[in-house]
């Protein structure tokens, strides 16, 4: 299942970099960790032919009943209008959901939605606070995103140490692409605003961080 259209906080070196610089991506593929039988892979294999009337109606008893990745489902097909109205409200309904039980997909795509003020009302703290909780996870975009927002103070104190941290983490984990190359631009752009020992320190952290637990995506 691919997450939903997002804005991808980056920084983009082919315009002038701003606060305002963003990236329009989509999230990467989201592969269960091991195969998945019974409703939810019944679920997963609709979605995937496009049989979005079939995925929802396995989707939501599952979700009701607290499956987190089905829960996580639905707040992708309510935010992208797949066998649904497009409702970002309920899309945030679900990711929460499935956020409060650590999926760390939810809780970036929650992130998202508190950063662009989608179906919640914009805050940056608060979209601060869920990609932290992805990040730690090994969630690539969540991290990418932290150091978007330490690099320009969105929401949180501005540091260019944490910023590259987490760029640098976020381009090891990125498949080559616009989104890795992205996260490396945001790299070299903390990079430029720092000192020597401010680089090395960065580099060192960088090296020596481990995930708490890590999600396929």
């Amino acid at each position: 299942m691919r997450a939903p259209k997002a804005v991808i906080f980056g920084v983009v070196l082919a315009v002038a970099l701003t606060p305002a610089a963003i990236l329009v991506v989509l999230a990467v593929t989201w592969t269960p960790i091991a195969v998945v039988s019974g409703p939810l892979g019944d679920a997963l294999d609709a979605y995937e032919s496009g049989d979005y009337a079939t995925t929802l109606r396995l989707f939501q008893p599952l979700a009701e009943r607290g499956d987190a990745a089905a829960q996580y489902g639905l707040g992708v097909m309510y935010e992208r209008g797949q066998g649904v109205r497009q409702n970002d409200v309920e899309a945030v309904k679900w990711y929460r959901l499935a956020a409060k039980q650590g999926d760390a997909k939810a809780q970036s795509n929650l992130g998202l939605m508190y950063a662009n003020g989608d179906g919640v009302p914009q805050d940056h703290a608060e979209a601060g606070k869920w990609f932290r909780l992805a990040a730690v996870q090994g969630n690539a975009e969540a991290l990418s995103n932290l150091g978007y927002m330490y690099g320009h103070g969105r929401g949180i104190q501005q540091d260019y140490v944490l910023a590259h941290i987490w760029f640098t983490l976020a381009a090891s984990r990125f498949p080559p692409g616009e989104e890795h190359d992205n996260a490396a631009k945001g790299q070299d752009w903390a990079a430029k605003r720092m000192t020597p020992a401010q680089i090395a320190k960065a580099q060192k952290l960088a090296s020596e961080w481990k995930p708490l637990r890590e999600q396929a995506d």
